[in-house]
């Protein structure tokens, strides 16, 4: 008796608007929610550990101290339509895929659509999953910007997906929703970034009930057309780049090369904020090098300021 009366207040605190939890809270999410963004993945293009990597970072994992982290993505579930989508396609695609199906009763083998942000090498790559040598998909939407849709156009091997018609491209415009059929819309907005290949795309993703900011990857927030700290007010929660926690966290590499906003910066760019808004404020994207990836003095200070740490497998409730 009383383990359900626990149950039912749990159920009861899950019902209240937006929510963010974790896979410990798995078993309670799916008594409750039926349309969530899931956590797919929290690590920076190259994974965690990065390949190549010597350093006590790293070793860590390799001594069974850590647990991987897969490279960023989300995943949006829609359990009452059986239906699911990805943002991001990664080199870790294949976990992630799996990741996501388990969330699903009757899942199908590939999602309903793929959202990108960018043709960097974590954003995109593990759309060789969908091709002649594993999965074989037929007419899999795939969510592009123009110059996106050019890359996977005219660039091999990826123009074999579009050729042979694994892949749809739907090419959208900033700041013109996409209608998920489901009560779901995402927004693409354009973000400075390396844009080598491709222009670069955050995502509001929204819905009656609540919305969402994700944001992977901007060189800096004070080249961005748009104010972060408003448009944070705007939203429910907003999941950010986090990619190096400081200046100097790569010795051997010239920083600016790879410019991101350092966590120290965004939180001293944010820290007028009240801390309603600050607990909104979830740092992703996270390097290899990143303090806040693993259990460090830095990660259990830095919990101490308001922000928060995107965890692999959380939950946004819509």
């Amino acid at each position: 008796m009383r383990d359900n009366i626990f149950l039912w207040l749990l159920y009861m605190i899950v019902g209240l608007g937006l929510h963010a939890q974790t896979t410990s809270d798995q078993t309670i999410m799916e008594m409750t929610a039926q349309k969530y963004v899931v956590v797919l993945g929290i690590a920076q293009d190259a994974g965690y550990p990065q390949a190549g990597c010597t350093k006590t970072c790293c070793e860590v994992y390799w001594n069974g101290e850590e647990t991987q982290k897969y490279v960023i993505s989300l995943g949006i579930v829609d359990k009452a339509n059986n239906q699911m989508w990805m943002i991001e396609a990664t080199p870790d695609f294949n976990k992630q895929l799996r990741d996501l199906q388990t969330h699903l009763e009757n899942p199908q083998v590939v999602p309903n659509g793929i959202f990108l942000t960018h043709a960097h090498i974590g954003h995109y790559t593990g759309l060789m999953h969908l091709g002649r040598e594993v999965i074989g998909a037929k007419d899999l939407l795939t969510y592009v910007m123009p110059r996106m849709a050019d890359f996977l156009t005219n660039n091999a091997p990826w123009s074999q997906l579009v050729k042979i018609n694994n892949l749809r491209l739907e090419v959208m415009e900033a700041e013109k929703a996409v209608d998920l059929n489901n009560g779901i819309n995402l927004t693409p907005f354009l973000v400075p970034h390396r844009d080598e290949y491709s222009e670069t795309v955050g995502y509001k993703i929204e819905s009656e009930k609540s919305s969402l900011l994700f944001i992977p990857d901007i060189d800096k927030w004070e080249m961005w057309e748009k104010d972060l700290k408003e448009e944070i007010k705007k939203v429910e929660a907003v999941l950010i780049d986090g990619t190096f926690y400081q200046n100097g966290e790569i010795p051997n590499r010239d920083m600016s090369e790879i410019p991101h906003p350092f966590i120290e910066e965004s939180m001293k760019f944010l820290q007028d904020l009240e801390d309603s808004e600050k607990a909104k404020v979830y740092f992703i994207h996270l390097n290899h090098t990143n303090p806040l990836l693993r259990d460090t003095p830095e990660r259990k200070a830095f919990l101490e300021s308001g922000f928060k740490v995107v965890e692999q497998g959380q939950v946004f409730e819509f």
